[in-house]
């Protein structure tokens, strides 16, 4: 008879057999691209890249895409970084996240 909460058969993972949270699929440096989104009226393109140039240093205009959504009320803005750890990844989303004018960071 199985455990309670444990299917016949399985095993639940471990502390010991769980890969560590910080552990990323990503082998770095590597090309990465960043994405947000907000408002059309705002101008979330250079909002977006003023957040990003602390964290990557100055970006090319060809890094940076911008993508209205179909009724213009939206703008996508994507931008391919060369990125050199997790802990730069997560600094970058956390800084995104934090301005009220960003509404998704992908």
């Amino acid at each position: 008879m199985a455990e309670r909460g444990k299917a016949a058969g399985s095993a639940l993972p471990t502390a010991s057999s769980a890969p560590p949270a910080s552990d990323t699929l990503l082998e770095f440096p590597c090309r990465f691209p960043i994405k947000a989104m907000g408002l059309a009226e705002r101008d979330i393109a250079t909002l977006v890249v003023e957040i990003l140039t602390p964290h990557t240093g100055d970006l090319a205009p060809k890094q940076v895409r911008q993508r209205p959504s179909p009724n213009g009320k939206w703008l996508s803005v994507t931008v391919e970084i060369e990125a050199e750890s997790k802990a730069q990844l997560d600094a970058i989303y956390r800084d995104l996240t934090a301005h009220e004018a960003i509404v998704y960071a992908l």
